[in-house]
């Protein structure tokens, strides 16, 4: 089964955010909306890229959709707001949630010397990333994964990080093929430097 329209169009919003690349953004925004992705949708993406990004590429990307949102408005198009997320369970906290997501995300709980050398990010993981944004169910898992690989894919140096989460996103509904698909789409989007790394990356992971 191919990604379907919603699933692809949220890989180069995801993409461009990363990169900082406004103007690409912009048109990938635009084209997200017309494909039926709500804004609520594209701004869980764009809030999900601080993670990976950092906040500046983040508010940059925030920034853009609502320029986009409003001068669609201007121009007499309405789009779907969307629906947003519910509510946390009472008496859990964000780093108990997280926990258990980033475990069932990856099929094991996650250890290592990095961890044990850096407690505190591993708290920033497990709190911020998989509790406070994971949790949110606006975007299915899948989803999230998508666009995190599509940034991982545009930033350099960040190989590593891409490859892990290829299998994080085989662990989570995205196929091999739906994978295949994904350096097509990067490779129309991103361009063939950018598709080529993520192929390669893709092929170790795969192996």
């Amino acid at each position: 089964m191919k990604l379907n329209t919603k699933e692809q169009a949220i890989i180069p919003i995801a993409a461009f955010t990363a990169s900082g690349d406004l103007t690409k953004l912009k048109a990938s925004i635009n084209q997200g909306l017309n494909l039926g992705l709500s804004i609520i949708e594209i701004r869980e993406v764009l809030q999900q890229m601080y993670a990976y990004a950092g906040f500046p590429r983040s508010l940059n990307g925030l920034g853009t959709l609502l320029e986009t949102v409003t001068e669609r408005k201007v121009q007499g198009l309405i789009d779907d707001l969307g629906i947003e997320a519910s509510p946390f369970p009472e008496g859990r906290t964000s780093f108990e949630l997280g926990s258990e997501n980033q475990t069932q995300l990856v099929g094991r709980p996650v250890t290592g010397d990095l961890f044990e050398f850096s407690p505190e990010i591993d708290r920033y993981l497990k709190a911020h990333l998989f509790g406070d944004i994971f949790q949110r169910d606006i975007l299915s898992w899948k989803v999230r994964e998508l666009a995190t690989i599509a940034a991982l894919a545009n930033i350099h140096g960040v190989n590593s990080q891409l490859r892990s989460h290829y299998l994080i996103s085989m662990n989570n509904g995205v196929t091999s093929e739906q994978l295949k698909e994904f350096i097509q789409i990067l490779q129309k989007e991103c361009g063939e430097t950018i598709a080529l790394n993520a192929k390669r990356v893709l092929e170790e992971a795969l192996a």
